[in-house]
C-alpha cells in the first residue's frame, strides 16, 4: 500500500473516531436521565476494560508494567479521568456556549502537549490547518454569542473545569503516544483504564452506588445507551485513534477533533430533527478540509518517523 494511501486511510479512521466520539453527547444524555454523571462514565468504561482484558490476555499475556506504572497512573489520572468526569461536572455548572468555545482548545492544547512531552513542532500546514478548522468550528458549531459568559463568577467553576477536561484530553493524546513506543494500543488503553477505575470506582460506590442498585431497572433505552458507549466510545473508537496515534504525530491527530462539533449537528439532525443550515454544511466541508490537509500533506510526522528510524 502506498504512503499516500495509508495516510488516506488514517484520515477516514480518525473521521470515524470522530463521529463515535460526537454520538457521546445525545447517549449521555440518555443514560443520564436513570442514573448520576459518575456511574455513567464508570459502568462503561468498567465494561470495556473487561472486553479489552480478554481480548488482550487471548493475544498473548496481560502484563503489568512494573517499570512504567507511575506513567500509566498519569494516563489513567490525568488523562482519562480528568477529561470523561470533568466535562460531565463543568457542563452542569456553566453554559453550553461556553463549552463549545473551550473545547476549540483541544487540537492547540494538544499541540502544546505534544511540543512538551514529544518534541513536536509547529510548521506552516499545520499553522494553516489550525487557522481553517477554528474558521469552521466557529461557522458550524452554532455557539450563542449572546449567551457566551466565560467571566462571570456564576460559571467560573464550570469554565475551570471544561477547561481542565479539555487540557485532560490533550494531555491523553500526546502522552499516549509517548507510551505507545513500548507498548501496543491496547495495552496502552487497558493500563489507562486500570488506573482510571481505580479512582472512579470507589467514588462511584461512595456517590452514587444507587447506579448499581438499579441496574435490573434500567430501560431498554438505557442499557442500548450503556452497551454503545462501552463498545464503541471507550473501546472501539480508542483502539483506532491509538493505532493511528502508531502513525502520525499528536498534533496531526488532534486536529480531527474540530470536526466533532459538525459532527454532532449531523447526529442531532438524524435523531433530534433539528435543521442543517448552508453556513454549518460549509463549516463542516472545511473542518474536513483541514484534517485532509494535515494528514496527507505534512511532511512533519515523516522526518520524524525518519529520524526515529535513524537513531
Amino acid at each position: 500500500m502506498s504512503r499516500r494511501l495509508v495516510k488516506f486511510r488514517d484520515w477516514v479512521l480518525l473521521l470515524t473516531c470522530n463521529l463515535i466520539w460526537a454520538s457521546q453527547f445525545v447517549i449521555v444524555k440518555l443514560v443520564q436521565e436513570q442514573m448520576g454523571p459518575i456511574f455513567a462514565a464508570a459502568f462503561p468504561i468498567t465494561l470495556a476494560t473487561i472486553l479489552l482484558t480478554a481480548v488482550v490476555a487471548f493475544q498473548g499475556s496481560v502484563r503489568l508494567p512494573r517499570k512504567h506504572l507511575f506513567a500509566f497512573v498519569l494516563l489513567g489520572v490525568c488523562g482519562q479521568v480528568v477529561a470523561q468526569l470533568f466535562i460531565t461536572w463543568g457542563v452542569r455548572l456553566s453554559l453550553a456556549s461556553n463549552a463549545a468555545l473551550l473545547a476549540l482548545a483541544l487540537p492547540v492544547s494538544t499541540g502544546v502537549m505534544a511540543h512538551l512531552w514529544l518534541g513536536e513542532r509547529m510548521n506552516s500546514i499545520r499553522w494553516i490547518s489550525f487557522i481553517v478548522a477554528i474558521a469552521a468550528v466557529l461557522a458550524c458549531s452554532g455557539i450563542d454569542w449572546k449567551k457566551l459568559n466565560l467571566g462571570s463568577s456564576q460559571y467560573l467553576a464550570g469554565n475551570l473545569l471544561i477547561f481542565a477536561s479539555v487540557n485532560g484530553s490533550a494531555f491523553y493524546n500526546a502522552y499516549s503516544k509517548k507510551m505507545l513506543k513500548r507498548y501496543s494500543p491496547l495495552e496502552v488503553l487497558l493500563y489507562s483504564y486500570y488506573t482510571a477505575l481505580f479512582l472512579l470506582l470507589p467514588a462511584t460506590l461512595w456517590l452514587e452506588a444507587s447506579g448499581f442498585r438499579n441496574l435490573p431497572h434500567y430501560s431498554g433505552g438505557v442499557w442500548i445507551g450503556l452497551m454503545i458507549l462501552a463498545l464503541f466510545q471507550y473501546f472501539l473508537s480508542m483502539v483506532i485513534f491509538l493505532n493511528v496515534l502508531t502513525r502520525l504525530d499528536a498534533t496531526q491527530a488532534a486536529l480531527s477533533n474540530y470536526l466533532i462539533p459538525f459532527f454532532g449537528l449531523l447526529i442531532a439532525a438524524a435523531v433530534l430533527h433539528e435543521h442543517l443550515r448552508p453556513f454549518m454544511i460549509v463549516g463542516g466541508a472545511l473542518a474536513l478540509g483541514s484534517t485532509l490537509l494535515i494528514t496527507l500533506f505534512d511532511r512533519e510526522s515523516e522526518e520524524s518517523a525518519a529520524l526515529q528510524k535513524g537513531t
